[in-house]
């Protein structure tokens, strides 16, 4: 029997996108399911989503959304079809603060309520606005030019708000509570890595915020990103080291403290474990501030 599972890099691939059509010799996919969020945006022809034992024909200029774990396909509906796809860690949009709505939480409220269809017509969202999503995305996404994830976020940011915009109207609860941080599912946990990723992480405290054991939630955790914990709490400090590096003249003792490293010497070490040079030649070798 197939396997329904899709595994992907999440951490080194938290964004994909591509397109799609009826030429692929792998289309149409078969059932599976992954721990992103899909898009799906139909360019030419008729598919039909099919979800939660429920299904709904897609048109030109419609847009899907499939939700983390959720099993679904698509099937086409006329011999000729062309659709975009774009795949990503919701967790791992990082344009929005405290202040902006959490978009976990939304999406994850939009899929508990059965009265909010998850897919889009072209009546609803502007084809035009979400046709450009999808081609920025793709295309930024194939030629991963500098500063590409910044512009994939943006993009992405803002044709989630405009989809839950059209979920609001058909009268989705956007005033719900997020979560305490102990109330956190391993769902969440990078969202709350990255917000807290300058302070003292310890995998003991993130198992009991999701009450779970810590060895099941460190082997749930590997399965889920491919990853260990730690090497993942790693992973995004060195991001936002990067960040800083890239777009500040900030030193590296300043640039050690704001994201979560011991001292430089920890920072240094770890950055060039993963980026295979120093910090400083990092900034060198691009001509940073600093």
């Amino acid at each position: 029997m197939a396997q329904l599972y899709e595994p992907i890099d999440t951490l080194n691939t938290p964004f994909d996108a591509f397109w799609a059509d009826s030429r692929n010799e792998n289309d149409p996919p078969r059932p599976h399911w992954h721990y992103y969020i899909e898009l799906i945006y139909v360019e030419t022809g008729t598919l039909r989503a099919v979800f939660d034992r429920k299904s709904a024909l897609l048109y030109p200029g419609d847009l899907a959304v499939f939700y983390p774990k959720q099993i679904h396909t698509l099937v086409p509906e006329s011999p000729v079809y062309r659709y975009g796809v774009i795949k990503f860690d919701i967790g791992r949009l990082t344009l929005s603060t405290v202040y902006t709505p959490k978009l976990r939480t939304l999406f994850e409220t939009a899929r508990n309520d059965p009265g909010i269809l998850p897919i889009v017509p072209a009546k609803e969202l502007p084809p035009k606005q979400t046709a450009n999503a999808f081609l920025t995305c793709i295309g930024e996404i194939d030629h991963r030019n500098y500063g590409y994830d910044m512009i994939v976020q943006s993009v992405l940011s803002t044709l989630l708000v405009s989809v839950i915009r059209v979920f609001k109207d058909r009268g989705l609860n956007v005033s719900v509570q997020q979560s305490a941080p102990e109330e956190a599912s391993i769902d969440s946990v990078t969202e709350y890595i990255d917000a807290h990723s300058s302070e003292p992480l310890r995998v003991e405290d993130l198992a009991k915020q999701c009450g779970m054991s810590y060895s099941y939630f460190a082997r749930t955790f590997h399965r889920m990103y491919g990853r260990g914990c730690r090497e993942y709490i790693e992973f995004v400090r060195v991001c936002k080291a990067e960040d800083l590096l890239l777009f500040t003249d900030y030193d590296l003792t300043y640039i050690s403290q704001e994201t979560g490293f011991s001292d430089c010497s920890h920072l240094i070490k770890t950055f060039k474990k993963w980026k295979n040079e120093t910090p400083k030649q990092y900034r060198l070798r691009r001509n940073c501030p600093g």
